[in-house]
């Protein structure tokens, strides 16, 4: 997941080795704590140091090297948009959008004058509904301007055909978010439920209900969302494409949802030609349409206008700002108090206008001549999978064949698009916060309908420059580097080859590996779901990835509450295989002039402790308790303590044996890619 600047050529090309002894380790021996032992903690060992000098900041709910940078690019994007108000910007430009956006956001003194005036005439909108067809008219209306419920439908790829667009439906409408939180009845899933309930009644009366319309509202929003938990996939369920590709005709559609208003809710949207759609949980589908059948008017009334004064409430005065960050972050998750007012507003602009606001940061912080340096390195890695499932014994060569015809073609994107997003028809006003986010998401809404039935445009990205994370998209089959998480701890140009491979290159090898993992191994090199793999060979595959999955179901993450290794499985495996790829690839690189040992740390042991520095966090308990119910992602310590016990390398690396407590028998270790 990082990125290369300066003189990183060497680097990616594993060249120029000699000039490698001017470079540095980039491991900071403050960051280790030696106290642990490698072979009993390796986090601890790795990380322990860093953990103790970067207490939690009480606006976090876990604060580590990805926060650090993340702040760190919100800071140089504040900047970017102080700089934009120095001077007058010309109406309808894109820095004059960028300025009143942000102006916006930071007037509290508006924003706490105005209360919850920005959504009384549409609270009143809803209210006003007359019967059903009136309902099915002004649900796409609300979802267009930010506001959702019962279903979401969206433009995207068809898996099946991925070259073309289709319209899909999945299943929403749940406030909270996760389904167990309405299901489960333990003591922290019990508590959480009891809080939400309060907060709903909070909410409703500071935007103006009376403190019996809250409760009633609040009974309503309680039995629309259970209902629709119960229909709902679990987080491994929605881990099954084939199970959640459901393409039917309109006809087909109209017949099997036979009282939903088909023909109003899809002209809302503007999709009036359109002839297939793909649902991706019918369960829940037939459950949103029976309660828009039966549910009474005034009962959907009330949970319309809660899903709008939900959506909007971070837009809002600071009273229902307060509120809505009680439940959502201190509850859900522990942190303490909110983000500064500015690093919100920054967060609002570089949502809304992320590709005007990421074409600056690129200007400013990323070098052109990087994307060529990246692009090298990114070959590199290529090469060093491409060896790695040539040398697999248990694939045929027929599969095999084809896994490095799909490794061939992948699409690389480094950086920032070559195309950038044209916000002329974006309107960004004075009026309010919540008006402009409104209209940010009907312009994003209609944008992204316009492209039903019309070619996927493979060139567009899914990420901002600016974004410090990286991806694999099956259905482009690509991966995608974005500027912002090309820096340190992730890429260093002062730093040498081991450093470098075991940070940035294993965030390369992860992405590449999401191509092979459980998911994307059913797509084929042109992005379509669609099955290369011979019957023998995806068994193979299958039970060497439950060696995975029983692995981390073994991982006990807080008292009584285990890992989800088959939620987590996709992430394990591009970790595992991002580590494999990455080593032999430096390796590689390294081979005619191997690296010195410095500080006592060979090559091999700056690698890992590389790849465990990227993983550095403090985390909250109400924190770790919502990513493991939430997050498709191990925990940060289990990125590390559950991934390097897989990985022979690593015991040659650090001398761990039998007897120590991460060792792990090498027949029982992973074995895939």
């Amino acid at each position: 997941m990082n990125y290369l600047t300066a003189a990183a050529l060497c680097l990616a090309l594993g060249a120029c080795q000699s000039g490698q002894k001017s470079l540095g380790t980039g491991i900071d021996l403050t960051n280790l704590d030696t106290t642990a032992l490698p072979g009993a903690d390796f986090y601890q060992y790795a990380c322990g140091g860093w953990m103790k000098q970067h207490p939690l900041p009480d606006e976090h709910s876990q604060y580590g090297s990805f926060t650090i940078l993340a702040e760190n690019n919100v800071k140089q994007i504040q900047g970017l948009i102080e700089d934009l108000g120095r001077a007058e910007q010309p109406a309808g430009s894109v820095a004059q959008k960028i300025g009143t956006l942000y102006r916006v956001a930071m007037d509290s003194v508006k924003l706490n004058a105005d209360g919850a005036a920005p959504i009384r005439a549409e609270l009143q909108e809803i209210a006003s509904l007359k019967d059903k067809a009136g309902l099915y008219a002004l649900l796409p209306s609300l979802a267009r301007r930010g506001v959702g419920s019962y279903l979401s439908i969206y433009v995207g790829a068809d898996e099946k055909n991925a070259r073309m667009n289709a319209v899909q439906i999945g299943q929403s409408g749940l406030s909270m978010g996760e389904r167990d939180y309405y299901l489960l009845d333990d003591e922290a899933t019990v508590k959480i439920r009891e809080a939400f309930k309060a907060h709903v009644v909070k909410m409703l009366t500071l935007a103006g209900y009376d403190e019996a319309t809250a409760q009633h509202a609040r009974d309503v929003v309680m039995a629309v969302e259970t209902r629709l938990a119960k229909a709902f996939r679990s987080r491994v369920e929605l881990r099954d494409p084939q199970a959640n590709y459901n393409k039917m005709t309109l006809d087909q559609l109209k017949a099997q949802y036979p009282t939903f208003g088909w023909d109003a809710y899809l002209a809302g949207f503007g999709l009036k030609d359109v002839t297939e759609v793909i649902v991706g949980q019918p369960a829940s589908l037939a459950a949103s349409a029976k309660d828009l059948d039966t549910l009474p008017l005034d009962d959907q009334k009330l949970y319309l206008q809660w899903k709008l004064v939900n959506a909007a409430a971070s837009c809002l005065s600071d009273a229902l700002v307060e509120q809505d960050f009680d439940f959502y972050s201190r509850t859900l998750s522990g942190a303490q108090e909110m983000q500064p007012r500015w690093k919100r507003a920054v967060g609002t602009v570089s949502g809304v206008l992320g590709e005007a606001v990421g074409q600056m940061y690129v200007e400013r912080y990323f070098p052109a001549a990087a994307k060529e340096r990246m692009t090298a390195l990114v070959k590199n890695l290529q090469t060093a999978l491409g060896e790695r499932i040539q040398a697999l014994e248990w694939m045929s060569d027929s599969t095999k064949a084809r896994a490095l015809e799909k490794l061939a073609t992948f699409r690389v994107k480094i950086g920032y698009p070559d195309k950038w997003k044209d916000y002329s028809t974006l309107d960004i006003r004075d009026d309010s916060y919540w008006a402009n986010i409104e209209r940010a998401s009907q312009w994003a809404y209609d944008d992204m309908m316009a492209k039903a039935g019309k070619p996927v445009d493979p060139e567009e990205w899914f990420m901002t420059p600016q974004t410090v994370n990286a991806y694999y998209n099956p259905t482009t089959n690509e991966i995608c580097f974005p500027a912002g998480i090309l820096q340190p701890p992730f890429f260093d140009m002062q730093a040498d080859d081991a450093f470098n491979y075991g940070a940035i290159g294993v965030v390369i090898g992860h992405e590449m590996t999401h191509g092979f993992d459980d998911q994307g191994r059913q797509y084929d090199k042109d992005g379509n779901l669609k099955d290369w793999w011979t019957a023998e060979d995806a068994e193979r595959f299958n039970q060497r990835a439950q060696v995975m999955v029983d692995f981390f179901d073994s991982i006990q993450v807080a008292p009584g509450v285990h890992a989800n290794g088959r939620q987590t499985l996709g992430e394990n495996i591009a970790d595992y295989g991002g580590l494999q790829v990455s080593f032999q690839a430096f390796k590689n690189a390294t081979k005619d002039a191997p690296l010195p040992t410095v500080d006592g740390l060979t090559p091999e042991q700056r690698f890992f402790l590389a790849y465990a520095g990227v993983w550095a966090n403090n985390i909250r308990p109400e924190a770790v308790l919502y990513l493991t119910k939430m997050d498709v992602h191990s925990l940060g310590e289990w990125r590390v303590n559950g991934a390097l016990p897989q990985i022979d390398a690593w015991y040659d690396a650090f001398g761990i044996q039998e007897g120590d407590p991460m060792y792990l028998p090498k027949e029982k270790r992973v074995s895939i890619w």
